[in-house]
């Protein structure tokens, strides 16, 4: 199968629980980056999104060992036979939260780094 990505989306990197107003004198006020709103289904999870040209940085909270949320994010025509493709590779899945006018999952390379595809969808 022939995987169509057709951009990156979103990169996201993470802070420690309960830092992000101090994430966000760094990247609002330092960097003078744009905060966007995230999708209320989210919101529970903590953190910040910026738009940054035409991708954006999601700023994620977690304890700081072990798995982490950390993840690039492209976006892929066919999500659907794609994740089909990998499951029958043997490909580890995680299903993700699903968020308005996306469909998503994440699945796992050989040394276990998370890795998103989605697909906007038009309602």
């Amino acid at each position: 199968m022939n995987i169509k990505i057709v951009k990156l989306d979103h990169v996201q990197i993470c802070i420690p629980i309960g830092a992000e107003d101090e994430a966000r004198a760094f990247y609002t006020h330092i960097l003078g980056l744009k905060e966007i709103e995230k999708p209320d289904e989210l919101k529970p999870n903590g953190g910040l999104w910026y738009e940054i040209g035409n991708i954006q940085l999601h700023i994620g909270v977690e304890e700081m060992t072990g798995n982490s949320k950390r993840h690039p994010a492209f976006e892929v025509k066919e999500l659907k036979s794609i994740k089909q493709y990998l499951k029958s590779k043997g490909v580890r899945i995680k299903e993700d939260i699903q968020i308005p006018k996306v469909i998503r999952f994440s699945f796992y390379d050989p040394f276990s780094n998370r890795i998103e595809f989605l697909e906007k969808i038009n309602e």
